[in-house]
């Protein structure tokens, strides 16, 4: 039975209030549906976590389906209310690209952001139309443009390289190949310089100062419809006010274009909403983002006197950051006196490298003692062999033994499209949740999984075998 217990008393303070379907999910830290039973255990989409973890091992990757379906209708909707022209939300799939996710953002109506075949083939299986496929990535191979030239999906064409590759592949195509054509917009936002992409700076998109002569050339090529163009200024973004300006660049751009013949008719704002890590991230809402946006394209096309294009944007993060957890098991600790208390879980930088990479933050919480006071402070340690595999550096929990179940907050985003394989670690498995019900999206790798691809020459085996032929006979002797 599921009791009414405000997660913001039991977690003491570090957690927000329970959610409903009303809330913008990316300014939550769990899955709108997360609830405290009467046994002090955190449930998801009507599931206990710790009985998840049971069934289905740990780590484990928990998704919460009505989340995700909830944020997918709010960028929907908020499109629909406050931009005067068509518009598509189309999911960044580089969050997390697996069958199952992609089917559910497809059922909504959204479409699907790729940056390499494996995901554009994903996307496919999983059911998502190809016109409603945007192909990015600033260095496609020869055969994922011939690959996408043969399904059909838009390309967002980033460089000179590929704009020429494309061009030779042309006779192949049945019909004019739809582009979008990728700039840089010279834009800057306060987040990690590692995911910035609209300054100059950066491997992404034509500089300003190339775009004229990459008009020229494209109107000059019949085998192409370019009808858009895209950019795209970072991510895990709080503030507003950059997403106002790139609206005013993007329509000047649009402008220059159409004086070249271009039939531009869509403009791809990109993404990079942020979402709520811990208790100190204050992210706009979905709401407030989208209107940020509408209101910037239109008021830049009405005072330039332009049609109002179709408006395209592409969350990732904030789409399916917030719908999932990861649950560990906790395993052994050490105390180093007067410095701190490591407690160590049975996974770390291979299903979540984002602290090791970005020193990102998260919050943790006791899947299976709620309601316990937050008596110790820990350093909460991987499992793997390296000394910066730290998940929380100082996390604020309840007395911990081995067998707890801690939960890690906010994981949708980057952790399982980024886990490895490293020290040889078998990936979580993932399920996603809904009405009391739990499904697996993804198998746990076995450690058999970890040599499918493994090539042993016949030489090194003979040379193995014959080595240890010398090794038994000297002990026998």
């Amino acid at each position: 039975m599921v009791s009414t217990i405000d997660l913001s008393q039991t977690s003491r303070r570090y957690l927000p209030p329970r959610q409903t379907s009303t809330v913008s999910p990316n300014q939550s830290l769990l899955p709108i549906t997360a609830q405290v039973s009467s046994a002090d255990h955190l449930m998801v989409g009507g599931c206990d976590v710790p009985e998840l973890v049971k069934q289905f091992g740990s780590p484990l990757y928990i998704l919460d389906e009505a989340t995700l379906r909830a944020t997918c209708r709010q960028y929907r909707e908020a499109l629909q209310r406050h931009y005067p022209g068509e518009s598509l939300a189309i999911y960044a799939s580089k969050a997390w690209n697996c069958l199952a996710v992609c089917a559910v953002v497809t059922q909504e109506a959204l479409g699907i952001d790729v940056v390499s075949a494996g995901e554009l083939y994903t996307a496919i299986e999983a059911g998502a139309a190809a016109d409603q496929i945007y192909f990015h990535g600033n260095n496609k191979s020869l055969e994922e443009l011939q690959y996408a030239v043969s399904v059909g999906c838009r390309i967002v064409v980033d460089n000179w390289h590929e704009l020429r590759t494309l061009v030779t592949l042309l006779g192949t195509a049945a019909a004019p190949v739809p582009i979008l054509l990728r700039l840089t917009p010279g834009i800057e936002c306060h987040t990690h310089e590692y995911i910035q992409t609209g300054h100059l700076d950066s491997k992404f998109g034509f500089d300003p100062e190339q775009l004229e002569a990459v008009f020229d050339y494209v109107s000059q090529q019949s085998g192409l419809a370019c009808i858009g163009l895209h950019a795209h200024i970072g991510s895990q973004i709080f503030e507003t006010q950059p997403h106002a300006d790139l609206g005013d660049v993007m329509v000047h751009w649009l402008q220059k274009a159409t004086q070249y013949g271009l039939p531009i008719a869509e403009l791809d704002v990109g993404g990079g909403l942020g979402i709520r890590y811990t208790e100190a991230d204050d992210p706009p809402t979905i709401d407030a983002w989208v209107a940020t946006v509408s209101q910037a394209i239109a008021q830049a096309c009405e005072q330039r006197g332009v049609p109002l294009p179709r408006l395209i944007c592409e969350p990732g993060r904030s789409l399916i950051g917030s719908a999932c957890v990861t649950a560990y098991t906790v395993g052994s600790q050490k105390t180093v006196p007067d410095i701190r208390t490591y407690v160590a879980v049975d996974g770390g930088m291979s299903d979540n490298p984002r602290p090791i990479t970005y020193q990102s933050v998260y919050r943790s919480l006791v899947a299976n003692q709620m309601s316990s006071p937050l008596s110790e402070t820990v350093t909460i340690a991987g499992k793997h062999c390296e000394s910066g595999d730290v998940v929380i550096q100082s996390a604020a929990l309840p007395a911990l033994e081995a067998g707890d179940i801690l939960v890690i907050a906010a994981t949708g985003a980057y952790n399982y499209s980024m886990a490895s394989n490293y020290n040889r670690v078998p990936r979580p498995a993932a399920v996603i949740v809904g009405d009391g019900e739990a499904y697996l999206i993804i198998r746990r790798e076995t450690i058999q999984d970890l040599v499918r691809q493994d090539c042993l020459p016949a030489m090194l085996g003979k040379r193995v075998g014959s080595l240890n032929s010398d090794v038994d006979h000297a002990v026998s002797e």
